[in-house]
């Protein structure tokens, strides 16, 4: 019993019974956790959860409730409508407030119905009820009158006290002495007015009154950061005067001393009674949650019962799956075993169910997953075809999925072609029914630099300011405060920042909106409604309100349907191959030992190969050199950042290669270790030394292995014990079995799911394999798999002309819905044409491959049906180039196909009506001859390149004919150093979270936030908007050759850059970067110009003062000269000209004042044996040395050019070999080389003397050449130490 004392003291209860937690989603502020520890700590042996119109939070609140020693109280602030909740009149929408609490079981499961009903029913603005429903649902429930917005108090305010007191006489009726009058005082003028008649109402009725106060945040103090919420729940501003506010800091969780002061006005015994009366209520609420639901029923034949019609289903699988001298005894033993724990533990349907709906997918040509997650380690699965990867073969564990020592629902996730998951769920809908099908909601939340960004626009900050100090913030606004940090500096000097940040602290982790589970899926035993509140998404798919831990929890059968993509494209591809080629591929059955495929993959080509694609995973992969199965499910495991951060992938890739020792710590582990190298990989791995070294079931490793995720000391001290007196039986030292358990120990933590990891590399090694012998038809199916993803369509454009394949434009004789291979080449597909549906694609295809090809564009409008020739359809047609094979031009097919269109469609709509134009008689050859009459073409020349261009960007979102940069790319390259490409790379990196030391040298993030740089790109679009302090800014997508990037332009470098800041312009950016872990990374500018803008950087060397051996050394500082392009020109200061066109024999006599007779005349020597010349090209001038040996016919050549970056002045140096032999000397090789062939032709016996010359005269060059190197690298030496260049 909860107690209660009269007297006003601290040992006073009170129960809080009106509160609106985090799960009233920016209207409510209370965290759960801190509302119960709130409770402990104030006396209040009960708490209730009050949320507005859903039940999101209720078992949340029920479960740190019981934890808390407090008792729960399940309730919801309901909306009630005064007529049919489906009606939807803005007119007549009035929705009274009312409070409903669980009583007991059966109030709670009313409650559910209500809250449903109220979602999928009722919503219109709200979600609403009625009395009617009430009515049908108010057994076991206690309802209170509620605040201001409630019914009674509505007619009160407006002065209709009967009303009020009919409608509360209503409740009273229906709900008895469960019915209660809500009395609050927050110091409104309202509450004043209204709380005497509510009193004088109660009493003459016979209401039990109760106290509450309207608590929507916990403490008083916390109103400001609630009011920031309800600022960002309304899209306001703090300072704004007529936005939604409370008006004032009294709707927290009040003690019931606070209520009192709050209630002075009111005599001590209605008081009392009123406090006294919530826990009398708290009293009533007895709510059990059961944490336990039976599964589905599954229909099984006659005669059957779930377990026979399993193991039934599994033999004939078996038979299936494996040959019959596969079939050995310890096969049959396996599966009888794991029959065996499917059974005991109940799980038969489970399999049925699961196998059902795979079944129906992979009979209706719909793409499934080999498998995912530990169910791959199962036997019994894979005979029932729901994974396609052996276990045996691949040496998987069942165990590790399911054993009885760990008892838990199973987790068979399950992939299916994105394209076609859908219909499986509508299967699964359809049989078992729309009531007990639905899927699972999911809770936004304000993370930490989302929740100081959101805050900072709230209070005006500064768009650049709040963004440079979000990008300070890591994963805690906290954890980010470190003591001299860059963050705690700004917090303590910068009061705008420090208020963000302190408001910031407590939105951080508060709920703020809802979405759906990517792929759960609720299969239920009875009408869901009747077990958890349901609504519709914003989709109309119903959702459950309870997210995905709440319903594992109560043990309902929750499904992961997910989509992925590469299934679609692996299915297409090997359509496109059978239609293509006439090839049968079976991809499941390909051979895994393909050298082809792993040679591909060791050059680093790796783009669309799944799970293998990003910048990191590529270079482990040229760094590992897989070649067989294995090494790519070690590659799907290992690429994750703990195993990156702690040296596994060095050691691995080190002993796959050699160059590492391979041990192992006793005999007994090396067939668990021996194809990982003697790395411990996996999780089973673990459980199987702990099975050999400690005589454990897997069952019970597979508790060790749980055990160490949770590293609780004392228990792990006890496996180490039983470690160390296992393995003594098998001659293994107490020091070793140590040493073992802490490597164990060390490599828990990064070890992943051997299961998960060779399914997901098998369908890794499928897409390899189609990409390695099908490139056409798999990049055809990759680039139709990204349609609408610009960059990515780019991407992998990119990666087929490295191919040697072309993606050709749209055509309409050839081009199909999707790319499609044409010959080696691949095909746009008409899908991707905007303004060109579907249905019209799917006729135009069927039309052509019925009738043949169209012969011109009226042949194409008399065949087609009207829809497919409308002219906005023929216009996108046109404008993306289908029709280029015919002889007009886009230009006069513009000018020209509206007034065909007309003309065609006149003739047909007199052909319905029975007239006759003169152009419809005669013979064939006339009416030929009338219609080139009739369809006269409005001749024009054809349009620019850069107009085709851009009607090609306009209808297909990318150029295909060309690109406007693709003459531009050295000049970009040269003034640019980053692209989309490289910040698509910083993207992935931030995702992955890879550290810098994790990976090789070319995966290193080589760019910083913040960092200088220069990016060139066509204007695609500008959005303009001003900030809070109206200073103008903008949004610039600037498009280069690889995708698009986001230029964020503030005020100063808009004004600076306004002229050039027009779509369609070439331009660069100079700014900087702003790499944000939760965001996209954008590029900050300083300014934008014209491409064409960039003044040109000169060299200019004065040498009017330099002696002659300062002129013949050409000073300055190569060692810190780099590159390899020339993009400077070079001018030369004599006296005070300056020549920017010195012809090389003005450079012979003015720079140098050699002799022209000599042979290379301008060159000039260095030290004694080195010639030097000067040769001067349009930009640069290139400076060769030649090292000149009299004796030598082999000849060095050291070229050296200059140029500049943009910032400094750069020198490189190559060299190359010349053979630029003496007369004499290549006479002399000739006529020994042609002695020696005679010798052996005419003295066959003496053959061993022409080849004995031979051979000297290779040793004699060899001799010259090593000769050459040695003193060419002496040159190169002396270049780097001592030559300079001033400028």
């Amino acid at each position: 019993m909860l107690c209660y004392d009269c007297a006003m003291d601290s040992n006073t209860q009170f129960v809080p019974l009106h509160l609106h937690s985090e799960f009233s989603l920016l209207d409510g502020a209370i965290k759960l956790k801190d509302l119960c520890k709130f409770a402990k700590e104030n006396n209040m042996p009960a708490v209730a959860i009050t949320d507005h119109g859903v039940m999101y939070g209720a078992l949340d609140l029920y479960l740190e409730a019981k934890e808390a020693g407090i008792k729960p109280i399940i309730g919801c602030e309901f909306y009630v409508h005064n007529g049919d909740i489906t009606e939807k009149d803005p007119n007549n929408n009035p929705r009274y407030h009312l409070i409903l609490l669980a009583k007991n079981n059966e109030g709670y499961m009313n409650l559910v119905k209500l809250a449903s009903d109220a979602a999928c029913k009722g919503f219109y603005m709200k979600p609403r009820i009625n009395f009617e429903l009430l009515k049908e649902r108010h057994e076991g429930i206690i309802c209170c009158s509620a605040c201001l917005g409630g019914e009674v108090l509505q007619n009160l305010l407006k002065g209709d006290y009967e009303e009020a007191k009919a409608v509360a006489k209503r409740y009273k009726d229906l709900f008895g002495d469960d019915y209660y009058i809500e009395l609050q005082d927050h110091g409104l003028e309202e509450q004043k007015r209204t709380n005497p008649d509510l009193i004088k109402l109660a009493k003459e009725l016979d209401i039990k009154m109760i106290i509450t106060n309207d608590s929507h945040y916990l403490r008083k103090e916390d109103a400001d950061w609630h009011d920031t919420l309800l600022c960002m729940q309304t899209q306001s501003m703090k300072d704004e005067e007529n936005r939604f506010h409370f008006p004032n800091n009294e709707f927290y969780v009040k003690t019931v001393s606070e209520m009192r002061d709050a209630f002075k006005w009111m005599d001590s015994e209605t008081f009392d009674q009123c406090i006294k009366n919530t826990v009398d209520i708290a009293e009533q609420c007895h709510v059990t949650i059961k944490w336990e639901a039976p599964l589905p029923d599954f229909k099984v034949p006659p005669n059957h019962t779930t377990d026979s019609y399993l193991e039934e289903l599994v033999m004939q699988g078996l038979k299936r799956k494996y040959k019959e001298e596969e079939i050995t005894p310890e096969l049959k033993e396996r599966v009888k075993y794991e029959l065996g724990i499917i059974e005991k533990m109940g799980f038969s349907a489970y399999f049925l169910i699961t196998w059902d709906f795979i079944h129906f997918a992979k009979t209706h040509d719909i793409p499934v997953g080999p498998g995912r997650g530990s169910a791959a380690g199962s036997v019994v699965a894979y005979a029932l075809d729901i994974t396609d990867l052996d276990p045996i073969r691949h040496h998987l564990l069942f165990e590790r999925f399911l054993n009885p020592e760990r008892f838990s629902m199973p987790d068979i996730d399950t992939d299916f072609c994105i394209e076609k998951r859908g219909e499986v769920i509508d299967y699964v809908v359809k049989k078992y029914g729309e009531d007990k099908v639905c899927q699972i909601i999911t809770f936004n939340t304000l993370a930490a630099r989302n929740a100081f960004k959101s805050v900072a626009r709230v209070f005006g900050m500064e768009y650049a300011k709040s963004n440079k100090t979000a990008s300070l913030i890591e994963d805690t606004i906290e954890g980010s405060m470190i003591e001299g940090s860059e963050l705690k500096n700004l917090y303590d000097t910068d009061e705008e920042i420090k208020r963000v940040i302190d408001t910031a602290k407590n939105v951080e982790g508060i709920k703020c909106g809802i979405g759906m589970h990517a792929a759960g899926v609720i299969i239920s035993y009875k009408p869901l409604d009747q077990i958890v509140p349901v609504q519709p998404s914003k989709d109309g798919i119903i959702i459950t309100q309870y997210h995905r831990e709440i319903l594992e929890k109560m043990k309902l059968l929750k499904m992961d349907f997910l989509g992925l993509r590469n299934l679609t494209m692996i299915h297409k591809t090997v359509k496109l191959v059978k239609k293509c080629q006439g090839i049968d591929v079976d991809i499941n059955h390909i051979p895994l030992d393909d050298k082809p495929t792993y040679d591909m993959l060791v050059r680093g080509e790796t783009v669309g190969v799944f799970q293998l694609e990003s910048s990191g995973m590529t270079s482990l992969v040229k760094k590992l050199k897989p070649d067989v199965f294995e090494d790519l499910g070690a590659l799907v495991a290992l690429f994750r950042p703990g195993p990156l951060g702690s040296g596994m992938v060095d050691d691995f890739v080190e002993r796959k290669h050699g160059r590492q020792a391979i041990t192992y710590a006793h005999p007994r582990l090396e067939p668990i270790l021996k194809d990982t190298y003697g790395t411990m990989v996996y999780q089973e791995q673990i459980m199987q030394i702990f099975q050999v070294m400690a005589d454990y079931s897997l069952g019970q490793a597979d508790q060790v292995r749980r055990m160490m995720g949770h590293k609780d000391p004392v228990a792990m001290a006890a496996q180490k014990d039983k470690l160390i007196e296992g393995s003594a039986k098998y001659g293994m030292k107490a020091e070793d079995a140590t040493k073992l358990f802490e490597q164990i120990q060390n490599f828990a933590a990064y070890c992943f799911n051997r299961a998960h990891s060779s399914a997901y590399a098998f369908v890794a090694y499928q897409t390899a394999y189609l990409k390695c012998h099908y490139p056409v038809e798999y990049l055809s199916a990759l680039l139709s798999s990204v349609a609408g993803d610009q960059d990515k369509t780019q991407a992998y454009i990119e990666e087929a002309l490295k191919y040697g394949i072309k993606v050709l434009p749209p055509d309409i004789n050839k081009s199909y819905l999707e790319y499609a291979p044409d010959g080696k080449n691949i095909r746009f597909g008409l899908a991707s044409i905007k303004q060109v549906g579907e249905g019209v694609i799917e006729e135009i295809i069927k039309e052509r491959e019925e009738n043949g090809d169209y012969k011109s564009i009226y042949d194409y409008i008399k065949r087609l049906d009207t829809k497919c020739s409308n002219k906005k359809t023929l216009e996108g047609l046109i404008k993306a180039g289908a029709f280029d094979e015919f002889e007009q031009t886009r230009s006069t097919l513009l000018a020209s196909f509206e007034k065909i269109v007309d003309t065609i469609q006149s003739g047909k709509k007199k052909g319905l009506e029975g007239q006759v134009s003169m152009f419809d008689l005669g013979t064939k050859q006339e009416q030929e001859k009338l219609n080139e009459i009739k369809y006269t073409f409005e001749e024009h020349e054809e349009l620019p390149n850069k107009e085709i261009l851009s009607l090609e960007k306009e209808m297909l979102g990318i150029y295909i004919s060309g690109h406007p940069l693709e003459k531009l790319r050295s000049q970009i390259e040269q003034q640019t150093n980053i692209n989309t490409m490289q910040i698509r790379n910083i993207d992935e990196q931030m995702t992955t979270n890879i550290e810098e030391n994790q990976i090789q040298q070319e995966t290193k993030i080589k760019f910083k936030d913040g960092q200088s740089v220069k990016y060139a790109g066509i204007i695609t679009s500008i959005k303009k908007k001003y900030t809070k302090n109206n200073k103008i800014m903008a949004f610039v997508t600037v498009e280069d050759l690889y995708g698009t990037a986001e230029i964020i332009v503030f005020e100063n470098a808009y004004i600076k850059s306004g002229k050039s800041l027009v779509e369609e312009n070439i331009v660069i950016v100079e700014g900087r970067l702003s790499i944000r872990e939760d965001d996209t990374t954008t590029i900050i500018a300083n300014e934008i110009k014209n491409f064409g803008e960039q003044k040109q950087k000169v060299l200019i060397l004065d040498i009017n003062d330099s002696t002659e051996e300062q002129k013949s050394k050409l000073r300055g500082a190569i060692k810190y000269f780099c590159g390899d392009k020339n993009n400077i020109n070079v001018q030369i200061k004599i006296d005070k000209e300056i020549k920017t066109k010195l012809t090389e024999k003005e450079i012979k006599k003015k720079l140098y004042n050699i002799s022209s007779k000599k042979r290379r005349a301008s060159i000039f020597f260095i030290p004694n044996q080195e010639k030097f010349f000067i040769k001067e090209m349009e930009d640069s001038i290139v400076l060769y040395t030649i090292p000149y040996y009299k004796n030598r016919g082999f000849v060095p050549k050291i070229k050296i050019k200059m140029y500049s970056n943009g910032e400094n002045t750069i020198m490189t140096m190559r060299y190359s070999l010349y053979f630029e032999a003496e007369l004499i000397i290549i006479i002399a090789n000739i006529l020994l080389i042609i002695s020696s062939l005679l010798i052996l032709m005419i003295t066959p016996n003496n053959k061993y003397w022409g080849l004995y010359i031979i051979i000297f005269v290779i040793f004699c060059d060899f001799g010259f050449y090593k000769t050459f190197k040695d003193e060419t690298e002496k040159i190169m030496q002396y270049f780097n130490e001592n030559i300079f260049i001033e400028s």
